[in-house]
């Protein structure tokens, strides 16, 4: 009889810790094509399965890609989740890049699984799902929002770009065709009703801010929903700034998708 209530009192322990989890990064793995890819979620404090949750995909950048499931902690979102995310109200799905890989092909379809697998175990919002990206990731975010128009509530990209495919740059949103006269108006005209606000460092020397420039007119042009934020004197790192826009993730969560 002691045995069977120091059982019932242990899953009863369990059970509570189960409705109401702490913030953290957890680890997760997936299957894709043979591969296996490993991915962290972020789960925020008081995180219960009662009721559904909004979920933010956030790409990383080329210097955190590896299969350390780790790396793609390092910059951007993560670190201001670890520093600021107590009161967060969303779950934040951060696959890993392979080396060498772009957020494209069998990569793109890891991440969007990632998220798809996460949207099941943390009782995602299919309504409030958002995409996020800086750098390499804000290519991928481009890239993502371009392949799946109507997935997505709203978008942040950061010192992203879309690059014309006749520039045979090293990063580049694929499928936009080669007799395109503007990429970024093809671009615009094939998110949706997508909306994004876009930043960028005035003195970026790693992607231009020229992409991102364009980018903000093209969906202008088309009378979409789109905020541009470009911050004087700042390089390539804007992601720091961006992320600690106070009314960037307001502006963010207040949008969703209409019901089905």
């Amino acid at each position: 009889m002691r045995q069977l209530a120091l059982l019932l009192c242990l899953m009863a322990v369990s059970l509570a810790g189960h409705a109401s989890e702490p913030a953290r990064f957890v680890e997760r793995s997936l299957e894709l094509h043979g591969t296996t890819y490993h991915y962290r979620v972020f789960v925020p404090d008081g995180w219960t399965a009662k009721r559904s949750w909004p979920v933010v995909l956030f790409l990383h950048g080329s210097g955190e890609r590896g299969n350390d499931n780790r790396a793609q902690l390092g910059q951007g979102l993560p670190p201001w989740l670890g520093e600021h995310g107590r009161n967060f109200p969303a779950v934040v799905v951060i696959p890993q890049a392979p080396d060498g890989r772009r957020w494209n092909g069998e990569i793109e379809q890891m991440a969007l699984k990632a998220l798809d697998d996460s949207i099941g175990e943390w009782h995602g919002d299919r309504r409030r799902l958002y995409l996020t990206g800086l750098s390499m990731g804000g290519y991928g975010a481009w890239q993502i929002a371009l392949d799946r128009p109507g997935m997505f509530a709203a978008a942040a990209v950061i010192c992203g770009g879309i690059r014309h495919p006749n520039d045979n740059a090293d990063l580049s949103v694929q499928g936009i065709p080669a007799e395109a006269g503007d990429p970024y108006a093809w671009v615009a005209a094939h998110l949706g009703a997508l909306p994004v606000w876009i930043f960028h460092g005035a003195l970026d020397d790693v992607v231009p801010p020229e992409e991102s420039r364009r980018m903000h007119a093209a969906l202008q042009a088309r009378g979409s929903e789109v905020r541009y934020t470009e911050f004087a004197g700042v390089n390539h790192g804007s992601w720091q700034a961006a992320y600690a826009t106070k009314e960037l993730w307001p502006w963010l969560f207040a949008h969703r998708l209409p019901a089905r």
